[in-house]
């Protein structure tokens, strides 16, 4: 991660079509835009699903066709070779490369490479085999909650929890709850894994988003959180900034047009470079939680704030009453927050409408 600000992790995914050079196009437009990683997915399509998964109602919409999840994951394979070009353009352009594992051969590639973290998807949160060999790599766990109850992100802490503080393959469910129940296992967790709250539709309706969630992720474990973001547009990833989050994680494309099942979700490239600089504001206006007068304010103070003047024409040792006061700018003279304490007291000179009044 990185200290004091939010890491931005620009999401390829699979909207390189299967092509190497669209990915590479997409390394250097996440590099343009700024953000800190740029990430795609790696799987074999025969070790992720069946002949008989069905895809999902929204990548039926976002591809046009109907058909099961097999065949349209073949067409999105990065092959082995890809990925150490992709490693390589992204050392070109100073960005860190990741990409997220869907089965264990994929996993043990990714560990050869160089990743700031391991990204376990929200599809996998109940794959305990892979979280615990994912665990056991030593690396940064950034786990996506998408589709999850509290019980859910539990229960895979307990095996994050089982795979860094035991040796050894599990008995059952019983050593992972055992494991999430350790104090040392619960510091170690803090030390390693970050959540990401998120929405598992593309795109999803701000309205299902509740990123109140996260805020809730953040009690219930104690650990760092973010915000995996499929809503159209950047504002809902910027508000999860500005509510806390460490990490966001927003998918991209080079034209929404393409055909696949998440370029529609995804931001263009001009869209990307916004969502960063935007991200980077928010960060800076965030500040201190201190309510203090900011450097910049103090030579306004004088000009936008009122000072004791008279309202009429005030004789020398008159006795000053709240008739004879105005409350006018510039500040320089006795604050109206004090003006009960002149009323009575002899004026020490003649003064002219609109004079400060004398503390």
């Amino acid at each position: 991660m990185i200290a004091n600000r939010t890491l931005v992790i620009a999401e390829a995914g699979v909207n390189h079509n299967g092509s190497l050079e669209i990915a590479l196009r997409l390394v250097d437009v996440a590099a343009d835009a700024g953000a800190d990683v740029v990430k795609f997915q790696t799987f074999k399509a025969e070790q992720l699903a069946t002949a008989s998964a069905h895809k999902a109602a929204y990548q039926v919409a976002n591809t046009g066709e109907e058909g099961g999840q097999l065949d349209m994951l073949r067409r999105l394979e990065l092959r082995p070779e890809d990925h150490h070009a992709l490693l390589a353009r992204c050392k070109e352009r100073g960005i860190r490369f990741m990409s997220t594992a869907f089965d264990e051969p994929s996993l043990d590639l990714l560990a050869t490479l160089d990743m700031p973290a391991v990204k376990i998807p929200s599809g996998d949160v109940t794959h305990a085999p892979l979280l615990l060999r994912a665990a056991r790599l030593g690396a940064p766990l950034i786990v996506s909650t998408g589709m999850c109850d509290l019980g859910e992100v539990e229960a895979a802490l307990g095996v994050i929890a089982f795979a860094l503080m035991r040796d050894g393959m599990p008995s059952g469910r019983v050593d992972f709850v055992a494991a999430y129940a350790d104090p040392q296992a619960r510091a170690a967790l803090r030390e390693r894994v970050t959540l990401l709250h998120c929405v598992t539709q593309y795109p999803a309706p701000p309205v299902a988003v509740n990123l109140r969630a996260m805020d809730t992720l953040a009690q219930a474990f104690g650990l760092p959180v973010g915000y995996s973001d499929h809503t159209l547009g950047s504002a809902v990833a910027i508000a999860a900034v500005a509510r806390g989050a460490r990490v966001i994680e927003k998918h991209f494309t080079l034209d929404r047009r393409m055909p696949g099942p998440d370029h529609a979700a995804s931001l263009e490239p001009d869209e990307l470079r916004r969502l960063v600089r935007d991200i980077r504001i928010v960060e800076q206006a965030l500040g201190s939680p201190i309510k203090a007068p900011a450097a910049a304010e103090f030579a306004n103070r004088t000009v936008a704030r009122r000072s004791v003047v008279a309202a009429r024409p005030i004789a020398r040792g008159e006795s000053l009453s709240f008739e004879a006061l105005a409350f006018k700018r510039p500040g320089s003279g006795v604050s109206p927050i004090d003006c009960w304490d002149l009323l009575g007291r002899a004026s020490r000179r003649d003064l002219r409408v609109d004079e400060a009044i004398e503390p």
